[in-house]
């Protein structure tokens, strides 16, 4: 049934949303720019949008867990990112609070017997 499709989607989508975070702050101990970051992302199989992207990234940024340079070498001119201290412990901790959950989750989706 198409709402069914729809009722999905949007769970899938709720599920990602954390998990994209995530993914993120864990690609960051390099200098990435925001084309790179999607393309690297894309090739592990978290496939992000640009338009989700750059508002995550500067909200990381505001938020003091992402630091940002302008390179103005090149023609094109390009922001990279890069995670800051208070963003690795951030990320520390968010990894393992994940870790917690899935476990969590697997115990009960095992339990179910499904």
């Amino acid at each position: 049934m198409p709402e069914d499709q729809d009722i999905l989607n949007s769970m899938v989508q709720e599920l990602r949303r954390g998990t994209i975070i995530l993914g993120v702050l864990s690609q960051l101990s390099e200098p990435q720019y925001g084309y790179s970051l999607v393309t690297i992302l894309q090739e592990r199989g978290i496939n992000v949008e640009a338009g989700t992207l750059y508002p995550l990234l500067r909200r990381l940024e505001k938020q003091g867990l992402l630091n940002s340079e302008w390179d103005t070498n090149e023609a094109r001119p390009r922001k990279y990112y890069i995670i800051s201290q208070t963003g690795k412990d951030i990320y520390r901790q968010l990894y393992h609070e994940w870790k917690d959950m899935m476990t969590s989750l697997e115990g009960l989706i095992n339990d179910k017997g499904d």
